[in-house]
């Protein structure tokens, strides 16, 4: 997936080729659904997570299941691992609603560990994707 620096936005998009847009409102990207690779619903945008230093996005909190809110789970997904579809209208990932299901716990505890980067560094090596700060 493209490593996203603006809510709703790829690199691609920053540049102009494909968007006109490049930026959105937070609370526009909240609510808004996530796709799997075959454009199934998986899940819907909760919050976001931004780096306070960097301003980057660095999490999508997410709830997978339920209905109307009830029975519902929520996950933290690396925001590099969404790209926003504009077919699809929400933003597509190649993560399986079994593979978030087994993701390590950082949103679903009381403790959310937001300031631990080796519990967000497990959360990165899981989704395989590099973290958000660099290494």
């Amino acid at each position: 997936m493209a490593e996203s620096t603006y809510a709703g936005t790829t690199g691609a998009e920053l540049a102009g080729t494909t968007s006109p847009k490049s930026l959105i409102e937070s609370d526009r990207v909240e609510g808004t659904a996530v796709y799997g690779a075959d454009n199934s619903h998986i899940g819907t945008i909760k919050r976001l997570m931004i780096d306070k230093q960097s301003g980057q996005v660095a999490y999508a909190v997410m709830s997978f299941g339920g209905f109307l809110g009830l029975g519902e789970d929520t996950f933290t997904v690396p925001w590099s691992k969404l790209d926003y579809d504009t077919d699809l209208g929400g933003y597509k990932t190649d993560i399986s609603p079994d593979a978030v299901k087994g993701a390590p716990d950082f949103y679903r505890e009381g403790d959310y560990q937001w300031n631990d980067r080796e519990h967000e560094r497990r959360l990165h090596d899981y989704y395989g994707v590099s973290p958000y700060w660099g290494l």
